[in-house]
């Protein structure tokens, strides 16, 4: 009986010994877990750095011919001749088109024979009023009939002013029906073919030309930003970059040349306009632009990559990269950013590294370990809306 008790107090000691035994190993095993070689991340970095940055403006536009004229008969007739192609180029007062004139010198025949026959008479009349007046001075004839010639004469005057402006308006007729180029341009498809009659009433006309050379594009830009362009077209002429529909190829350079006089009240926007020389026709009517006015550009910015900034309860931040390859977190302000760049007024220095991926893995402190070379602050190749904050 003595010899199955301390059998019993023997094992259950051991268990005893072997439990304390565990929680030693546990406790030093966890104290040297905490104590060992935190994890690194490794990161994408860039360095601050000082660059001259353009503030821009992006809008949406559609190019416009700087003059389309539909160009129209002034005189019924018949269309006798074309002397321009479709697509042609012409040069202002060259000849377009012929309409058959003969009708019109006929009227001026008739004309100018009703001038001449009222002529003849006015100064038949003119003559009896000459005779009439000494006739009335040695009182020969009455008063009466020295008046009535003197208005003989008046009226016959008035009858060869109005033949005289018969005559210039059919003369006016007969330079119309050669129709002219009103202004340069080009030729569009041709509306109307040789032969055909055509009426001063036509509502589609001849042919359009459109002048491309130089050529304008209307595009709007929000409200607030009006004040500053206007501020800066009152300092010079502001130049205006055209983009193709995908933003990426630059079409033309032009320059702005008005504001719109009113706010477009459903959309909050203005429109303006600029002016492009388009002397390698890389703009067409109705084509739809991306424009980019630029406004200024800000010397001696220290930026960084746009990927670098990151916001959140405690402001805008970013990840720096200490001397000892540790992550530091820093509050910095930024005073506007454009297309890939952000540029600092607060909280960084040129030649500080900060950290542009990885940031979603660190805390204050954490051990970083670099992947790229610092400095490189990737492209710029895409711009965007310059925004001050």
């Amino acid at each position: 009986m003595c010899a199955c008790l301390a059998l019993m107090l023997s094992a259950c000691g051991n268990t005893s010994a072997d439990s304390k035994q565990k929680d030693g190993a546990g406790k030093s095993g966890g104290k040297g877990g905490r104590g060992g070689a935190q994890m690194t991340i490794p990161v994408a970095v860039a360095k601050a750095e000082v660059r001259d940055l353009p503030v821009l403006l992006n809008g949406l536009g559609s190019v416009e011919a700087y003059n389309t004229v539909a160009v129209k008969s002034r005189l019924d007739g018949q269309l006798i001749k074309v002397n321009v192609k479709e697509g042609q180029e012409v040069k202002q007062g060259e000849l377009l088109a012929e309409i058959d004139p003969r009708p019109y010198e006929v009227q001026l025949s008739q004309a100018q024979a009703t001038l001449f026959k009222d002529q003849a008479a006015l100064k038949d009349a003119r003559l009896n009023l000459q005779r009439f007046q000494e006739l009335f001075k040695d009182g020969v004839i009455p008063k009466q009939q020295f008046d009535t010639q003197g208005s003989l004469e008046a009226q016959l005057d008035g009858a060869v002013r109005a033949d005289q402006a018969q005559v210039d308006t059919v003369k006016l007729n007969l330079v119309y029906t050669r129709i002219t180029a009103p202004v340069s341009g080009r030729i569009g498809l041709r509306q109307i073919d040789v032969g055909n009659m055509v009426h001063a009433a036509d509502p589609n006309g001849l042919l359009v030309i459109t002048q491309l050379q130089p050529i304008a594009v209307i595009f709007s830009l929000p409200q607030d930003n009006l004040q500053a362009v206007s501020q800066h077209m009152n300092k010079g002429r502001l130049p205006v970059d055209a983009f193709s529909r995908d933003d990426q190829t630059k079409i033309a350079t032009g320059v702005l040349t008005t504001i719109d006089n009113q706010i477009d009240t459903t959309t909050g926007t203005g429109k303006l306009k600029a002016v492009f020389e388009n002397r390698d026709r890389s703009l067409w009517p109705n084509q739809f632009v991306n424009v980019h006015l630029l406004l200024e550009v800000r010397k001696n910015n220290t930026v960084v990559p746009s990927a670098a900034i990151q916001r959140g309860p405690q402001g805008t931040y970013v990840f720096a990269v200490k001397p000892d390859k540790t992550a530091e977190m820093r509050n910095v302000t930024v005073s506007f950013s454009q297309g890939n760049f952000v540029a600092i007024s607060q909280g960084l220095q040129p030649g500080d590294v900060v950290v542009t991926d990885g940031q979603d893995k660190l805390q204050p402190g954490t051990h970083v370990e670099i992947r790229g070379a610092a400095g490189q602050n990737g492209s710029s190749g895409q711009t965007g809306e310059g925004q001050t904050q």
